[in-house]
């Protein structure tokens, strides 16, 4: 399946919300997801970082806030 966006025509925002879209759909289809073993060690990886202090990451909707109110400015 071939699918073409108009993305050169598309706001940042609406690139967001396509991207949210793509991203709800996989939530509600988690059960049916094979993920590759080295995905697990990234994310494994990642989760001991931001455990133990040495990466820090913002929830998505606090993300969000702060790309739009970039792309705004």
């Amino acid at each position: 399946m071939t699918i073409t966006l108009p993305l050169e025509t598309m706001t940042v925002a609406d690139k967001i919300k396509a991207m949210e879209s793509i991203w709800q759909s996989f939530l509600k289809n988690t059960a049916s997801m094979v993920l590759p073993s080295w995905h697990r060690d990234v994310l494994a990886a990642r989760k001991a970082r931001a455990s133990n202090g040495t990466s820090q990451y913002d929830d998505w909707e606090k993300a969000k806030r702060r790309i739009r109110a970039a792309v705004q400015s």
